[in-house]
């Protein structure tokens, strides 16, 4: 999910759960929450959300229900204060989906059950940046606390697409690039390659 460079801090003092979901600033601005304190989600671009389309097409044709599919539902996660990630795009369980079903908040809070993938279009930015940091260090770890079995990052920029398998509490990630088919072991009839996703 794209980030806002400059990392604008919208309101000073920290929000709770809540707050956040039910805050409106009155723009079309998506946020996440970090510690208590929003993080603008830079606006998306049309290959990003061409490929978050597409993997929702893959999905339903592997007989997964539309409405355990999900691009606007976030995710509460552990952390000092109030934290919630807004991921590109949710499978959810059916137990997931029945914990968060009739919420007027699409949010999976920290006492729901965990969905079965969640799926990041990362940030463009070099490693020293708080964008990778974010993708690469902070959300890996955030999404293995909460128990989510299976964790992609796909990288338009560095033309990989990362598959993370929950070993041990933490992700065991294999990377594939161009013509390697996907091998997702929460989806293992999935037929795909890296070139084809990035390629959407």
């Amino acid at each position: 999910m794209t980030v806002a460079t400059n990392d604008i801090r919208s309101i000073k003092r920290r929000m709770t759960l809540k707050e956040y979901l039910t805050y409106d600033d009155g723009t079309d601005t998506q946020y996440e929450l970090e510690d208590g304190v929003l993080v603008p989600m830079g606006t998306e671009s049309t290959g990003n959300t061409s490929i978050g389309m597409f993997l929702i097409s893959i999905f339903l044709g592997l007989g997964i229900p539309y409405y355990r599919l999900a691009t606007k539902h976030r995710i509460e996660v552990h952390g000092g204060y109030a934290n919630a990630r807004y991921p590109d795009l949710v499978v959810h369980s059916e137990e997931s989906f029945a914990a968060i079903d009739g919420r007027k908040e699409a949010c999976i809070e920290l006492t729901d059950p965990p969905p079965m993938l969640v799926i990041e279009v990362v940030s463009p930015g070099a490693e020293s940046t708080k964008n990778y940091k974010r993708d690469y260090q902070w959300k890996p770890r955030e999404y293995a606390d909460r128990g989510i079995e299976e964790f992609w990052q796909i990288d338009p920029d560095r033309e990989w697409v990362k598959v993370g398998t929950l070993v041990s509490g933490a992700y065991q990630f294999v990377t594939f690039r161009g013509n390697d088919a996907i091998v997702s072991p929460t989806f293992p009839e999935l037929k795909l390659t890296a070139a084809i996703v990035l390629a959407a």
